[in-house]
């Protein structure tokens, strides 16, 4: 029998081999590991379907594959398919549509067919909301092709991108028809480096080309803003001293970060608007009556973002040994995809390794982030005299189309507040 690449989740259709555990002539039992797929940031282990005798592999690390494609063939004691056979190669991953197909990409002009009803379309123009059709003049689309899926024939964005990914999909077929290869974004003049010195070139992993990829679509899509700010830890680092031997006890390391993620939900429920998302359509702001916080962390193979689920319903402990869990697996590379999804809003922490303040990127489709820095003390004047304490820069990352500068000034002073006032009865284990 042939063992093909299943579905690895919602949303991922394709993945790149890391690792074997098999080689031919091996015998497999039923659901031990054939070999490893990464996929996004998280890598998963496929399966054995069935006990057997692996009798040739089509994969080797580095491969990218899709879903339906051969992994390898096993002679489970049935009868199974010639390993040579032909077979034509699963399809790659289907593209989100960013953008129309160019109209010089193909030889002739591609008009979609005409959509059933399309016949006697009234001339008016069809309803579609001021952005719709900015961005539809702004692509050379013409609504009146574009079939409206809400009340009335409404056009909304997933109706373009819809309109959209069957222009480059009929574009596709006219080109292979014409037998010429299918039209590819104009690639950059390469640059030959290596006639200034010695250069050496590393092709960049796959967990670095995701990470590419989505801080390219973060910095395209969201107009965004940081707001500065600091806050005072020297009381939270005193309450840390105090408590920290209790937590030993536990087996749980208590951190800065551990108090900031508690203070930073707590502000969050008076802040719906920071723990939302806009929908597809870009018309609908969703607010999310739950807390489930990214928290970046920083690996040899590059920034992982677990999620730690429900965080207002955790205690303090239960934060400060979740937020190790999640840095070790994410650091292991043993979190699943099912790991990385759902976050409603994500903390990235700079001070282990030293800095101040910076921006850091939205973690798409939230709409802020928190950048914590190191801590530094500094003189500050308070009741008539300078005192050394330790201020911890803060910089939040917001969405300028779903939040105000006002609304990111007040949650951020609210933030500090719930930060320097921290309530000492949520330390206490």
């Amino acid at each position: 029998m042939d063992v093909k690449l299943p579905k690895l989740g919602e949303g991922a259709d394709a993945g790149v081999v890391v690792s074997l555990f098999v080689k031919e002539g091996d015998a497999v039992a039923k659901d031990q590991p054939l070999l490893e797929i990464e996929n996004e940031k998280a890598v998963a282990s496929i399966p054995s379907p069935a006990a057997g005798t692996v009798v040739k592999i089509f994969v080797k690390p580095g491969d990218k594959i899709g879903v339906g494609q051969r992994l390898l063939a096993l002679n489970d004691g049935a009868a199974t398919a010639a390993p040579d056979r032909a077979e034509a190669p699963a399809p790659e991953a289907k593209p989100v549509a960013a953008a129309p197909v160019p109209r010089a990409a193909t030889p002739e002009p591609v008009e979609p067919p005409a959509e059933e009803g399309d016949e006697g379309k009234p001339t008016a123009p069809p309803a579609a909301s001021p952005s719709v059709r900015r961005m539809a003049k702004e692509l050379g689309i013409d609504l009146a092709k574009v079939r409206g899926s809400q009340r009335g024939g409404r056009i909304v964005m997933a109706d373009v991108r819809a309109y959209i990914e069957r222009l480059q999909k009929l574009a596709a077929r006219a080109t292979a028809a014409a037998g010429q290869p299918a039209a590819a974004k104009p690639a950059k003049e390469p640059v030959d480096f290596s006639k200034w010195g010695p250069v050496t070139v590393k092709p960049l992993s796959p967990l670095r080309q995701v990470i590419a990829r989505r801080m390219a679509e973060s910095w395209a899509e969201v107009p965004r803003v940081t707001q500065f700010d600091d806050a005072d830890v020297t009381r939270l680092l005193d309450l840390r001293k105090r408590f920290v031997a209790a937590y030993e006890q536990k087996g749980v390391r208590l951190t800065l970060t551990g108090f900031v993620l508690k203070a930073l939900v707590n502000t969050l429920q008076k802040h719906p608007q920071l723990n939302a998302s806009l929908d597809a359509t870009g018309e609908n702001l969703v607010l999310k009556s739950y807390f489930h916080i990214g928290i970046a962390v920083d690996t040899e193979a590059g920034l992982i973002v677990p999620v730690i689920r429900d965080a207002d319903k955790k205690s303090l402990v239960e934060l400060s040994r979740e937020l190790e869990d999640v840095a070790k697996k994410a650091r292991e590379r043993k979190v699943s995809a099912d790991d990385l999804k759902g976050g409603t809003f994500t903390i990235s922490n700079q001070g282990g390794i030293g800095g101040a303040h910076f921006t850091p990127v939205i973690n798409l489709p939230e709409v802020a982030i928190l950048g914590i820095g190191r801590g530094v003390v500094k003189p500050v004047w308070r009741e008539g005299k300078f005192e050394p304490r330790t201020l911890m820069p803060l910089g939040l990352s917001y969405d300028h189309r779903v939040i105000d500068g006002g609304s990111a000034a007040r949650f951020i002073v609210d933030l500090v507040q719930a930060i320097e006032q921290f309530d000492e009865a949520l330390a206490r284990i």
